[in-house]
């Protein structure tokens, strides 16, 4: 069975990614590579999110 993929770790704070992803919208999302990076971005983020509600528990 093939194993998952690893989900990133983030080591930015949330302000920090709330801000890259704020630059990358403002900036548009019009091409490929820009949508491929906000994908990334979120994806990072809910980890982060994920991480800080498992730190608070």
């Amino acid at each position: 069975m093939p194993t998952p993929p690893a989900e990133p770790t983030s080591v930015r704070s949330l302000a920090e990614l709330n801000a890259e992803i704020r630059a990358l919208v403002d900036g548009g999302l019009g091409s490929l590579q820009a949508r491929q990076e906000y994908e990334r971005l979120l994806v990072e983020w809910g980890s982060a999110v994920q991480d800080g509600a498992v730190e608070a528990a």
